[in-house]
């Protein structure tokens, strides 16, 4: 499945930008460091795409400097029905919520609640002593675990080292143990409850042992139960009067306003070669109007829908190293050290809440180095953020 083509790409921070409205367009007059040529290729590309009908369409949202450049919808929003994209239209983020949790999760270490390099369990018993899977039997599902010989810690969960692994999406034994235990992807499961399944996770067996290798994983669901757990409140309702409402990220929601509802967009798939809005249950059972329902499964890996404006309001907010729009989330130090490798031993440069664009990795782009993004399972694309 795929959603909307979603461009977001911002580049270099200027905090003295921010005093004024956020994104103030940039003056014709000024330098913009974009060739008029290049954008007019953007728009080109993206054009061109749509007609020849491979995505059926796209918000792109460039901005440098705190200055917006570029804020266009091309195409449609459901191609059955040929409702026009406009630039506020709400996409399913998926695991972009993921970044979004870890900015929660580093919020509370800033204010001395807990150390990353602590056991989860101190927090969330489930998840004491923790077992590595040693033997799976595919026709009953029925499994056998060894002592993984230490503690998943924080800073795991949020790099994806834990050793949990993914409903869903993840290896065929664990997609199978999951579902028999209950244990959702955390895309949409409207009718449940985040802590509910993450203590049921916690006395789950790990693919392997915590740090030893990366594996994508349900880290940041476990993380958004940890939110609630060490603010007291509900997870959505920390992001919303922590993160969104400070940030103006007014159309972020794990479940839409009923207000809201008609600026989703639909779910595309072009794999027998012509686009075509889908409507049936994705993943494991999930409806794909799962943000217009009133849910109560907030989760921190997947559940999110936003817009690409309101995305961009985040990522500056990293870019002008922890403030936006005269709103300080997180120190300058905190930011720089969630973009710096957390996995130096290991083939993936990961920080905390993002991939990053390193020296190592580099020769694999053409992105700058400093660049961090992370994207979704319903396929947008972006965001690329470049600090320089």
């Amino acid at each position: 499945m795929r959603n909307l083509l979603l461009v977001f790409t911002l580049v270099a921070p200027n905090l003295a930008a921010q005093s004024g409205s956020p994104f103030p367009t940039a003056p014709r007059s000024a330098s913009t460091g974009f060739s008029a040529a290049g954008l007019a290729r953007i728009d080109s590309m993206i054009n061109d795409l749509v007609d020849r009908e491979e995505i059926p369409g796209a918000v792109v949202f460039i901005s440098r400097q705190g200055n917006l450049i570029m804020h266009k919808a091309y195409g449609f929003s459901d191609v059955g029905t040929k409702e026009l994209l406009h630039r506020d239209a709400i996409f399913r983020i998926a695991s972009q919520s993921k970044a979004i949790t870890t900015l929660a999760v580093m919020m509370l270490w800033e204010e001395g609640r807990f150390q990353l390099d602590e056991p989860i369990s101190k927090y969330i018993p489930e998840f004491a002593n923790p077992k590595v899977l040693t033997k799976f039997n595919a026709a009953d599902t029925t499994w056998e675990a060894e002592p993984a010989g230490r503690e998943i810690t924080i800073r795991q969960l949020l790099t994806h080292t834990s050793g949990i692994d993914y409903a869903s999406i993840g290896s065929e034994e664990f997609q199978a143990i999951y579902a028999k235990a209950g244990v959702p992807s955390g895309i949409g499961n409207d009718p449940d409850r985040i802590g509910e399944k993450m203590r049921i996770l916690g006395g789950l067996p790990l693919k392997h042992r915590p740090g030893e290798r990366f594996t994508y994983s349900l880290g940041l669901d476990v993380l958004g139960y940890f939110v609630e757990v060490i603010s007291g409140v509900p997870f959505d309702q920390f992001l919303r009067t922590r993160i969104f409402d400070p940030l103006g990220m007014r159309d972020t929601w794990f479940y839409l306003p009923e207000e809201q509802g008609s600026r989703l967009v639909a779910l595309h798939d072009g794999a027998d070669g012509s686009l075509v809005a889908r409507h049936e249950k994705v993943f494991d059972g999930v409806d794909p109007d799962f943000p217009k329902l009133q849910g109560t499964y907030f989760s921190g890996g997947a559940g999110l829908s936003s817009t690409v404006e309101d995305y961009a309001r985040f990522l500056q907010m990293f870019l002008n190293k922890g403030e936006f729009n005269g709103v300080r989330l997180l120190s300058p130090k905190t930011v720089e050290m969630m973009l710096t490798d957390q996995l130096p031993s290991l083939p993936v440069q990961m920080g905390l809440g993002f991939g990053l664009e390193t020296a190592a990795n580099d020769y694999q782009s053409p992105k700058s180095l400093g660049s961090f993004s992370w994207g979704g399972a319903f396929n947008p694309t972006g965001p690329i953020p470049w600090k320089g």
